[in-house]
């Protein structure tokens, strides 16, 4: 019998990039497509039924935030990760990256370097480099299978570089680290020690997968506060992403006026009425559906890991701890990242994110959307493992 997330929706016509783009971005046709960070999952439906109801109205003007959407965020926070923030810390914007981006260049100036940590998600790149700031390379360690922070190459690099700004991602994406609150409490000491402001992506931070916990930045060291710009977000928990939401939570005043006052100027701090009436009703209503949710997506990873050793022993994963992301070791298979990739579109026929696109660290990897169908999943895993053999 089919459960809630095994049904194959079909998204013809709707714009989906997922869906619609695999051919025009892979250049290739009939690619089973796990590449795009979003679930092909329909979302709770309290969210379906909230816009069912705002839709039937007919009238979509104007939208500010109202305070009950504040409530619902700070009791989702409290409910969920333990954290009691402040209403008045929370600010919006359309999406994590748009708040990266102006993160950079509201407490950056041009020329300054800001710390990420390779493989890392493309955008912490491109909000660096493309604001004329200087990325500072502190790459995290494959040690065991498993990826750890370099506290020691940090610590130098924040002394030698003097940079301004450290990207944390947590949970990491791609490589599904859920940091812990020893490996925080470490980052947090160096940053405090450097003087380091610090933009915490936590946009995973409610798919941690059992029995892993997201711990946020600010509750390992809330003696951060005064120097710390969190991002999250509804889009990556209720497969919301079209919807353009998000929030920053700005605990400092100053830090806080000056990040709302480059939102206005940029005229990004207008809200669309649906993208309200979802997040509201599944911050309020969504925790049952998001932990059957992260159990199935736990079930395609074990599946996919399962796999890999028994049927493809040349290829393993970094199991995830968190997100919906597989990272995948391809390395065995001795191709160059470009060959890697036309390998896995033009002989697997398979749409995955390569992992060069998070940097060099991420060369010979592959990323893997596990948000799917397990028939998704098997269908794609069974064109990779024949292709393989085909070598």
């Amino acid at each position: 019998m089919k459960g809630d997330f095994d049904g194959i929706i079909d998204m013809t016509g709707t714009g989906s990039v997922k869906w619609e783009l695999t051919q025009k971005v892979f250049g290739e046709e009939s690619l089973t497509p796990m590449w795009v960070a979003d679930m092909d999952f329909r979302g709770p439906q309290a969210v379906i039924d909230a816009l069912k109801r705002r839709a039937e109205l007919g009238v979509y003007g104007y939208t500010f935030r109202p305070a009950h959407l504040n409530e619902a965020v700070a009791g989702w926070m409290e409910r969920r990760h333990g954290w009691r923030v402040d209403q008045e810390w929370i600010c919006f914007s359309p999406g994590v990256v748009t708040a990266l981006n102006a993160c950079v260049q509201v407490y950056t100036e041009p020329g300054d370097r800001v710390i990420i940590q390779p493989p890392v998600y493309p955008p912490f790149f491109k909000s660096v480099q493309d604001h004329g700031r200087e990325p500072v390379m502190n790459p995290l360690k494959l040690v065991d299978g498993k990826y750890e922070m370099d506290f020691e190459d940090l610590a130098a690099k924040a002394e030698t570089s003097r940079a301004k700004m450290l990207l944390l991602c947590n949970p990491h994406n791609p490589v599904g680290r859920v940091w812990t609150r020893g490996e925080l409490e470490k980052l947090a000491a160096i940053c405090e020690r450097f003087g380091l402001i610090v933009v915490a992506d936590e946009i995973h931070a409610d798919l941690a997968l059992n029995p892993h916990r997201h711990t946020p930045l600010l509750v390992a060291a809330p003696q951060l506060a005064g120097r710390t710009i969190v991002c999250m977000a509804p889009s990556k928990t209720f497969n919301m992403a079209g919807l353009a939401m998000s929030f920053v939570l700005i605990p400092d005043p100053e830090q806080r006026k000056a990040f709302q006052t480059f939102m206005e100027k940029a005229h990004l701090t207008a809200i669309n009425p649906f993208s309200l009436t979802a997040a509201d009703a599944a911050y309020r209503h969504g925790d049952e559906w998001l932990d059957r949710v992260l159990a199935y997506i736990k079930g395609n990873a074990e599946y996919l890991r399962d796999f890999l050793t028994r049927r493809i022993p040349r290829l393993s994963m970094v199991m995830p701890e968190g997100t919906y992301m597989a990272w995948i070791d391809c390395r065995p298979l001795g191709l160059a990242p470009d060959e890697l990739k036309a390998f896995m579109v033009s002989k697997a026929k398979v749409a995955l994110n390569e992992g060069k696109g998070f940097g060099e660290e991420g060369a010979g990897f592959m990323r893997m959307n596990l948000a799917a169908p397990r028939s998704v999943l098997e269908e794609a895993l069974a064109k990779i493992e024949a292709a393989v053999n085909a070598l």
